[in-house]
């Protein structure tokens, strides 16, 4: 069975917004109090977290399918509806965030690195906070926005300040075995190890962690054996290490050509040249293999490779080995610039930035003008299209943002197709300038008359002096025969 996974993709949904609730305040001998409808909560955000407790993407392998909780709605009273719980992933150190194009979103590293994967919907505005001078009493509340759908691709790239890399069974797992704490799988087979095996190091003062990568062969860069799977993990680390075998039985190999056809298919994956290495001659326990190691030595060393000879079954050679390492780790923590305190930058909006653009897009020979923004496509998805009042609360903020007007500048007339929004998700009407909608046909946009209606009691009060009124006319107008 799995146990380590390296690459997944994950399929991540934030919670929707619950909806405003339009409702109106009622009491006895009140039954028309105002509105009271409260405002929808918040979705639930999906964030990923790095937890240096993890090492593999295992879990989401099995179940790719994450979905944070919705807002619920806003309810009478004033209520608000509870804001949509956080859904929280755990991923490990080194986790690279990618999108389906290879884009890298996130690269987290670090213990407590947050990223936010899909962002929670807004929730609606009740009745309540729509609320205005001009608008006493709006019929309606907005609807809550629907949560991102993200698909995105988690790559681990173990974080490591040594890699030792090699040939397989070049003795890399045995190396670190040694050297540090950690118990790879050991055997006398090639491709022992098919997942990166990491460790940490103590030479003086100085601790660092060494990573063994699974063996390289010739074509690992293209996909050859399990080279390119792992060459990922090689990407972070400040040292190479090559692990030369001494004693392979293998007649057309030698340490030197091992070393020439690792470095070329660390070349042809790139990104590698700049960190130092250092050549470790394995197995010089064996006595063709201490021969061979003196004979290859001169040549390593004539091409400016820092070379040890090392057993790691017998244990020669260790610690000058671990002790080098130890200082070209400090020295490349040294060159590294200091990490510089996060700074808020303030991008203030340009002046003429309206935050909306409209496109001209003749569709079968039909003019069609598209708006863009982040204002008006918010607000498309906040209004509820079956009340009419709620259309004309939305044809007022369009208008106050100046959509009309750029509308009328794009040369769009009376009759023509306006959509609002991206192709495959856009709300399209037949523009009319200043369009009456149907609240209008009830007074001033947005107001409630009745609202405007006497209370009874004082309805009582009017027709009962009305009445006196009438008949102290009659009788002023009363002439005796």
């Amino acid at each position: 069975m799995t146990t380590f996974v390296d690459r997944v993709e994950l399929h991540v949904a934030a919670g929707s917004g619950g909806h405003g609730c339009a409702s109106v305040h009622r009491e006895k001998f009140k039954p028309l109090g105002g509105p009271d409808g409260g405002n929808g909560g918040r979705g639930g955000d999906v964030i990923l977290t790095v937890d240096q407790s993890v090492t593999t993407l295992l879990e989401y392998h099995h179940s790719p399918h994450r979905k944070a909780t919705n807002g619920k709605p806003g309810e009478g009273g004033n209520r608000s509806g509870k804001d949509g719980q956080d859904l929280v992933l755990v991923v490990p150190d080194g986790t690279v965030v990618l999108d389906k194009q290879g884009n890298v979103l996130a690269d987290l590293v670090g213990h407590g690195t947050s990223y936010v994967a899909a962002q929670g919907g807004r929730g609606g505005l009740g009745n309540a906070a729509l609320a205005s001078a001009r608008r006493k009493a709006p019929g309606f509340a907005l609807l809550g926005e629907p949560g991102d759908l993200q698909d995105i691709v988690l790559e681990l790239k173990t974080v490591a300040d040594v890699a030792l890399v090699g040939y397989p069974s070049a003795g890399k797992s045995s190396l670190i075995s040694v050297l540090s704490a950690a118990k790879p799988k050991i055997a006398d087979y090639p491709f022992t190890t098919l997942v990166p095996n990491l460790g940490v190091v103590t030479a003086g003062n100085t601790v660092y962690t060494i990573a063994d990568v699974p063996g390289l062969i010739p074509g690992a860069s293209q996909g050859k054996g399990l080279g390119l799977e792992f060459l990922r993990h090689v990407e972070r680390c400040s040292v190479l290490v090559h692990v030369l075998d001494t004693a392979t039985l293998e007649s057309d190999r030698d340490p030197v050509s091992d070393l020439d056809i690792i470095e070329a298919e660390l070349k042809q994956y790139g990104g590698l040249d700049n960190r130092p290495r250092i050549v470790v001659l394995n197995k010089i326990d064996v006595p063709d293999g201490k021969d061979l190691a003196e004979m290859v030595r001169p040549d390593l060393e004539a091409r400016g490779y820092r070379v040890f000879e090392v057993s790691a079954v017998a244990h020669i050679g260790l610690k000058e080995l671990s002790f080098a390492l130890a200082d070209l780790v400090g020295r490349a923590r040294a060159a590294k610039p200091q990490e510089e305190a996060t700074r808020i930058v303030i991008r203030p909006k340009a002046v003429d930035d309206a935050g909306f653009t409209v496109v001209r897009e003749d569709a079968d020979g039909e003019p069609l003008f598209r708006v863009r923004g982040e204002k008006p496509e918010r607000w498309v998805r906040q209004t509820d299209f079956n009340n009419d009042e709620a259309v004309g609360y939305l044809a007022d903020r369009l208008n106050r943002l100046g959509v009309e007007e750029e509308l009328m500048k794009a040369g769009a007339r009376s009759g023509d197709g306006v959509a609002i929004g991206p192709e495959d998700n856009a709300v399209v009407f037949d523009w009319e300038p200043s369009v009456m909608a149907g609240a209008e046909m009830l007074g001033r946009r947005g107001e409630d008359h009745r609202l405007d209606t006497a209370r009874p009691a004082a309805q009582r009060r009017r027709d009962k002096q009305a009445e006196r009124d009438e008949a102290q006319q009659e009788f002023d107008d009363f002439e005796p025969f």
